[in-house]
């Protein structure tokens, strides 16, 4: 297995993944312009060629920036897939400028792991109006606000 930025060849099997988990309400659906547009932003883990995760590191402010569309293979979960993909968004956040790393999640207990700590959305107002306010949830969402403070030393 190894990790990589993206490519325009992997955007499908992205917009699949993604597909799988947003069918079952676990993330939001994304269309496949958007996965264009934001393909700078994503890795991916690929075995044999082949994408078995997908995360993306999204910059929301001067120094906030989200996980966001964290997704593993069905077949591949338990395989750390998961944990490479945040362990490489949290050492790539710092060359950028980031000093916090939030995700909205239902996945409390990975992220705890990894060093996030729960938070109050409202905390979090680059994430609310830029995101949130437009997401079908707005009004109900269940998503657990988790957040990782980051040493700037790059």
């Amino acid at each position: 297995m190894r990790i990589c930025n993206a490519r325009t060849e992997d955007v499908y099997a992205i917009y699949e993944l993604i597909k799988y988990y947003s069918d079952r309400e676990i993330v939001l659906p994304r269309p496949l312009l958007s996965i264009y547009q934001q393909l700078q932003c994503l890795y991916v883990v690929k075995e044999d060629d082949k994408v078995v995760g997908v995360a993306g590191l999204h910059v929301l402010g001067r120094d906030l920036a989200e996980v966001r569309s964290l997704v593993v293979h069905p077949d591949q979960q338990g395989k750390g897939i998961g944990r490479i993909l945040v362990e490489h968004i949290i050492e790539e956040s710092p060359k950028l400028g980031v000093e916090r790393l939030i995700s909205l999640t239902y996945q409390v207990e990975f992220f705890k792991k990894l060093g996030f700590q729960m938070a109050v959305r409202d905390d979090l107002p680059e994430k609310v109006w830029t995101d949130c306010v437009n997401c079908p949830k707005i009004n109900n969402c269940d998503e657990i606000a988790m957040v990782k403070y980051l040493k700037n030393n790059v």
